[in-house]
């Protein structure tokens, strides 16, 4: 972080004075340096919008970031099923999505084709559940395969604009889905709502080493700009599945395939009906390293919990429901019900709370 807070460029000068310096541009330290003009002509002191801000997030009690060193490993999942599951335990819950480029939010929440509306108060989320609202750039496009071809002022723009022009009205939780890496809008969103006073950030892995390698990235960024790491998920961690569920196969050597999944269903019926019951597992990701659980003993910050690959998990998200409505996903399920309620003790909130 720069001088009086504000964030000093990459190709400034050594003893830059800061942006925000009433000398940036002026001190001799600036001579050469290729944002002189600009800084010398930038207004100077607070941004006046942090005020609008910290006015808008009086009324959000509980700010958690969930971040990703990388992308695909099912943040937006864990951010939708979180929401979900705080929303069931009768919190007042909104989720914001700022992943600009790749906003899957809405899909994920059963609200594609919905838009934003406009009252005196602000925009208006766009609700799930009375106690569910969310806020998306999704909602904004023209067409769901519209490309937001943005550079980082203007993300950070709208990012400005969700924070102070959302009206939310009391909420327990904002859930803030931001998109893998450590890029602008990571920084837009913590210096936006650091004053605010933020709980910290859940980070979403999976279990092998190429994944990990960013996510330790990640938690180092958390650590450089003060942002408390609540914990870090492993999702993805091992694929769980009924045995039922499973389609089986016969391969010849030539790779022909003959779908053999009646037969063993029935000669499982015949010979072995308590397999039926069983769930299957298999180690889909490399985690003979330690996977996350042991990233978090490296780097001493809590570990949450792991989430198995489950393809009921998966079809709720496709299908934008939350997983804890019906039994269809009772491998990930549990799982997720444990993380939630590991975060909410940590977070020292009692579920009798329920927006009281």
């Amino acid at each position: 972080m720069g001088t009086e807070g504000s964030e000093i460029p990459e190709n400034a000068n050594e003893h830059c004075p800061g942006p925000q310096s009433e000398s940036a541009g002026k001190d001799d330290a600036c001579a050469g340096c290729p944002n002189q003009e600009a800084c010398a002509t930038a207004p100077k002191g607070p941004d006046p919008d942090l005020v609008s801000i910290v006015e808008r997030m009086a009324t959000v009690k509980h700010k958690i970031l969930v971040l990703s060193g990388k992308g695909g490993v099912g943040k937006s999942t864990f951010s939708a099923q979180l929401s979900f599951a705080l929303a069931a335990m009768d919190f007042q819950v909104g989720l914001l999505d700022i992943d600009i480029c790749g906003p899957s939010i809405p899909k994920m929440l059963g609200l594609e084709g919905q838009e934003i509306h406009q009252s005196n108060l602000g925009w208006s989320p766009v609700y799930v559940e009375s106690n569910l609202g969310v806020m998306s750039i999704g909602f904004m496009l023209p067409h769901p395969d519209e490309a937001v071809i943005w550079r980082g002022p203007r993300k950070n723009g709208i990012i400005k604009q969700f924070l102070k022009d959302v009206y939310w009205g009391e909420l327990d939780f904002l859930v803030v889905d931001a998109p893998p890496g450590t890029s602008d809008e990571h920084i837009s969103i913590v210096q936006f709502l650091q004053a605010t006073g933020i709980d910290g950030a859940i980070i979403v892995t999976t279990p092998q080493q190429v994944s990990l390698i960013d996510v330790r990235k990640e938690v180092s960024f958390c650590k450089k700009v003060g942002l408390p790491v609540l914990g870090v998920v492993e999702n993805m961690s091992g694929l769980c599945q009924p045995l039922f569920e499973f389609k089986f196969l016969s391969v010849t050597e030539s790779g022909e395939q003959k779908d053999m999944t009646q037969w063993v269903i029935e000669f499982m019926k015949e010979k072995a009906p308590e397999m039926l019951n069983l769930v299957a597992f298999s180690e889909v990701f490399d985690s003979s390293a330690g996977g996350g659980a042991k990233m978090c003993i490296d780097m001493g910050v809590t570990f949450l919990g792991k989430v198995p690959l489950d393809p009921q998990l998966c079809k709720a998200a496709e299908e934008g429901r939350s997983c804890f409505d019906d039994i269809k996903c009772r491998v990930s399920a549990p799982a997720l019900k444990g993380i939630v309620e590991k975060l909410l003790s940590q977070l020292g909130v009692s579920t009798m709370e329920n927006g009281a």
